[in-house]
């Protein structure tokens, strides 16, 4: 009996471990694969870029439409070294665009004013600024600007465009100043 209570222990063992084994969960499937999506067209239209603004012209009409003031800021003036009323090079440029302008606007009139820093007499700087505007007037005219449109004054150290005592205030001050008086 012992015999068959072995085997039966056995074989109660046997079907308990078969038992165990069966009642795992089956095992889930693999994943699916992603369904391959077609890539997707997309059109895309150009947007219009807006047009620039076109620049002003300045023509007659524009001109008359204009204030002394504005007309004299087309005008840039022309620097000069210390103590001197010659041409620099960089003035040369300033003269020969407002030449150009000039030349552009036959009717318009204007005044060079002949500017000095504050360094020396009010008589020495006065005789220098007007040597600087009249240098100007005369550099214009060989650009072929109309004399006759043209006059001069000198101011001096009398006006100062920059109030400061250093160099860079000085430089600004020595200068050729353009001023629009008619249109």
């Amino acid at each position: 009996m012992k015999q068959s209570l072995k085997a039966g222990s056995v074989t109660l063992a046997a079907v308990a471990f078969v038992v165990a084994c069966s009642s795992k969960p089956p095992a889930a499937p693999p994943p699916a694969p992603a369904p391959v999506s077609t890539p997707t067209v997309v059109t895309v239209e150009p947007v219009a870029t807006p047009a620039p603004k076109p620049t002003p012209k300045m023509d007659a009409d524009s001109i008359a439409g204009r204030s002394i003031n504005e007309l004299s800021g087309m005008l840039k003036p022309a620097f000069f070294d210390y103590d001197k009323a010659d041409i620099r090079g960089d003035a040369r440029d300033v003269l020969a665009a407002n030449a150009t302008w000039l030349k552009k606007y036959p009717s318009v009139q204007f005044t060079i004013e002949g500017h000095a820093d504050e360094r020396g007499t009010a008589q020495y700087n006065l005789a220098l600024g007007d040597r600087r505007a009249n240098a100007s007037k005369d550099y214009l005219v060989s650009l072929g600007v109309d004399a006759s449109r043209v006059k001069t004054v000198s101011y001096g150290k009398e006006r100062p465009f920059a109030t400061g005592h250093d160099e860079d205030s000085w430089q600004k001050n020595r200068r050729g100043h353009f001023v629009v008086t008619g249109k």
